[in-house]
């Protein structure tokens, strides 16, 4: 691994009005910087153009997870103080991990409700880095609950509200579990999807919901110092036995997202291979790592010193991703959650 790079060393300027507000009213509309990361020229295309990178016997690996309506704002029902909760990951048996503000008005035993009691939460604990462990109390079905008294945890830099709740979501959304939407999938249509397939490319489906080790802001020095929060993941047989095919014919993976990507190098670090499985992940990925899983990666443009910004920067030369996103800024490609998309490919 690289020794002694710094948090800073990721940094860049970009322009307030370059951070997209709402999505694009097509959502394969979006441009394209395609980036080749071993001599790092860059081409500028509409995302409609990711079709002519991909060849027939390739694997395209989208996240189906599903965003839950997982911002809630509750109260305190002994004080009636406003409690605004956010929940992470789900541990087992109605127990969550969540973020919650003000932490500072919470003590274990503390009872919130939202929806007029609705649904209730017991603090059961709180934890280091703003996480309290709550259980929830309700009565009949979670998901259900959370869409009549949920709203969708749009990241803070997002200050318009999001008038369709589905654009914050992928068109193959599908397993509920994630504190943010996989945001490289949402430039994805059915129909796109569709011309892929028919091309011969493999599309294929892994889990990873996205909690606090994906937005969760690097704030110490030594990037080697920061602690990633773990995910769950899940890699089905099917998925593993199109995605070995594809690795023993010579074939190439894209991964759709850091998303896809970590779930991808982490089994097949564990096992050299892909193997199917339901765990949790921890990885960072920063320069020095050596990419086992994945060829080829479409992201979005990340923020400034974000674990999301070291991983591509693993993969392409943190000098080329640095260029590239001078550039992106040059060009006023638009930035982050429903911004543009960059193509990282040989």
């Amino acid at each position: 691994m690289v020794i002694g790079m710094k948090t800073s060393d990721f940094d860049y300027e970009l322009p307030e009005e370059l951070i997209a507000q709402s999505p694009l009213k097509n959502r394969s509309s979006s441009r394209l910087l395609v980036l080749h990361k071993k001599t790092g020229e860059i081409e500028h295309k509409t995302f409609t153009d990711i079709i002519d990178y991909l060849n027939p016997g390739d694997a395209l690996v989208i996240n189906d997870t599903k965003v839950i309506p997982a911002r809630l704002i509750g109260v305190k029902e002994d004080t009636g103080a406003v409690i605004e909760i956010l929940l992470l990951k789900s541990l087992h048996d109605d127990l969550w991990e969540s973020l919650s503000k003000p932490q500072k008005r919470l003590h274990v035993g503390t009872i919130l409700s939202f929806g007029e009691g609705l649904l209730k939460a017991e603090v059961i604990e709180i934890l280091d880095s703003g996480i309290t462990k709550i259980k929830l109390l309700y009565d009949g079905i979670l998901m259900e609950i959370l869409e009549k008294l949920g709203t969708m945890p749009l990241p803070p830099y997002i200050h318009e509200k999001l008038e369709d709740q589905d654009r914050y979501q992928t068109v193959y959304a599908k397993n509920y579990g994630s504190a943010a939407a996989p945001t490289a999938g949402l430039h994805f249509t059915d129909e796109l999807l569709a011309e892929i397939k028919n091309k011969g490319v493999h599309i294929v489906k892994v889990t990873l919901h996205v909690g606090l080790g994906t937005f969760r802001p690097v704030v110490v020095d030594d990037i080697k110092d920061h602690i990633m929060h773990t995910e769950s993941y899940i890699i089905d047989d099917a998925a593993c036995k199109i995605l070995n095919e594809v690795k023993a014919s010579n074939h190439q993976i894209f991964a759709v997202g850091t998303t896809s990507t970590r779930v991808l190098e982490t089994n097949m670090s564990k096992y050299h291979e892909f193997k199917s499985e339901i765990d949790d992940t921890n990885i960072f990925i920063y320069p020095g790592y050596k990419f086992v899983g994945i060829d080829n990666l479409i992201t979005n443009f990340h923020l400034p010193k974000s674990t999301l910004i070291m991983l591509v920067s693993a993969l392409a030369g943190k000098d080329n991703i640095m260029k590239a996103y001078q550039e992106a800024v040059k060009e006023k490609y638009r930035f982050f959650s429903f911004g543009d998309a960059m193509l990282i490919i040989d």
